[in-house]
């Protein structure tokens, strides 16, 4: 298996139906929606999540990136779970869990570009757009894609967000 790439951004939402009007517009393809709970394990290098989602296989994703605002490159594995409640015993006994996050997602498609409507547990609305590099998708037309699109749905930079969920979960203050 070979590691995967993608260039990303994350963004908070100050209005999801609007942006959701918007990426309707755009998307040239509807996936669906799906409740998903990520378990972040503690790991020596970048980020370690056992992701378990309504209608979908359970997935254990390592991935790698840059906390910086706006497009970052993202380096990752996926790896199908089979039995994720034992996998998750196994990790939390030897790893630690450092956060556990449950959103619902809408997931869309613009091309080569996956677009996440997330409405995150005690975080709120958030847009994420991953260019996918495969396929003959370079990262310079990955970028190019990803930030006429931030245009397009008129994300402003102020609203981009460099951390995972799971590092936005440790510094939340449930009200």
């Amino acid at each position: 298996m070979h590691i995967r790439r993608n260039i990303e951004i994350k963004a908070k939402l100050a209005d999801p139906g609007a942006a959701r009007r918007a990426i309707q517009r755009i998307a040239t393809e509807r996936i669906g929606q799906r409740i998903q709970v990520d378990t972040y394990f503690h790991c020596r290098t970048g980020r370690l999540k056992l992701r378990e989602a309504s209608g979908a296989t359970a997935e254990l994703i390592w991935y790698d990136r840059p906390d910086e605002n706006g497009p970052k490159p993202s380096r990752y594995y996926l790896v199908e779970v089979a039995d994720p409640e034992t996998l998750r015993s196994a990790l939390s006994a030897a790893l630690g869990v450092r956060s556990v996050v449950r959103k619902r997602r809408e997931i869309y498609r613009y091309r080569f570009v996956r677009i996440h409507l997330d409405h995150v547990d005690l975080l709120g609305d958030f847009l994420e757009l991953e260019g996918v590099l495969e396929d003959g998708v370079d990262e310079v037309e990955a970028r190019r894609v990803v930030a006429d699109l931030v245009a397009r749905l008129q994300i402003p930079a102020a609203a981009m967000r460099a951390g995972s969920y799971g590092e936005m979960f440790d510094r939340a203050t449930p009200e």
